[in-house]
């Protein structure tokens, strides 16, 4: 078994000008169809992604908060990331809430929410999604959304586009199977995904799994330089398992 790599695209790469964006497979999102997607940028490069949940914070993985040299910038209502797109919104951090048992390099409690510097203006191209019931699980089999500007494939060329792909919720025991310690189903829910249809890859870190409107988890890892392998499930913070902590910072 090879071991998991969190999807995130070297901080060096970004600053030094390569742009990692798009689903593997999927399809190129209507332009601001999904108004509460994030790009996290250092630099003006994307890094991660990330979700909208009020005008003030947004929700991503505590893997994206990879170096405290560089200010992460907040990007909204973008759909190519490669322009300054009227639309958009630019809005640094002014405060990293990475859940207090994350560890770094570590694969559980993989969650962080961001103060923004400043409220979003919410508008046509930028609105908050509401967060899941506590007790809001989502069953096997559940089609679902992923979307976001990473890779879009093992070692294939970038897209600046957002864009999305489905991939249906996984029996957690089947989870628990491939990924063994690394799998935590507490906190943790998987996928299944085939090349047709498509799915994450590095870069789409943080970004949202939406299933019946709502986002049901973060992205959070996959297997190095193969997440288009279907053998391996891919792998998402569970969100409704994180609500009283995420409704306790915001009430900050």
């Amino acid at each position: 078994m090879r071991a998991p790599c969190f999807i995130i695209i070297p901080l060096i790469a970004a600053l030094t000008g390569a742009t990692e964006s798009g689903i593997f497979g999927g399809r190129v999102s209507k332009p601001h169809s999904k108004p509460y997607m994030a790009s996290l940028q250092f630099g003006q490069h994307h890094s991660c992604g990330g979700v909208l949940i009020r005008e003030d914070y947004v929700l991503t993985a505590a893997h994206c908060k990879f170096s405290s040299n560089y200010p992460m910038t907040v990007v909204l209502g973008a759909h190519n990331i490669s322009k300054r797109e009227k639309s958009q919104q630019r809005i640094d951090v002014a405060k990293y809430h990475k859940h207090p048992a994350y560890t770094e390099g570590s694969y559980d409690w993989d969650i962080m929410l961001l103060k923004l510097r400043e409220n979003a203006t919410i508008n046509k191209f930028v609105k908050a999604i509401g967060l899941p019931r506590k007790e809001g699980r989502v069953p096997a089999n559940v089609a679902c959304v992923v979307a976001g500007w990473g890779k879009t494939g093992a070692n294939k060329p970038s897209s600046v586009l957002l864009k999305e792909a489905k991939e249906k919720i996984q029996f957690s025991v089947e989870c628990k199977n491939k990924w063994k310690q690394y799998f935590n189903s507490k906190n943790m829910i998987c996928t299944t995904f085939d090349k047709k249809n498509g799915g994450i890859c590095q870069g789409d870190s943080g970004g949202p799994l939406i299933c019946n409107s709502k986002p049901q988890g973060i992205t959070a890892f996959t297997v190095d330089e193969a997440c288009d392998d279907p053998n391996y499930p891919h792998v998402f913070t569970k969100i409704h398992a994180f609500l009283p902590w995420i409704k306790d910072v915001m009430r900050e």
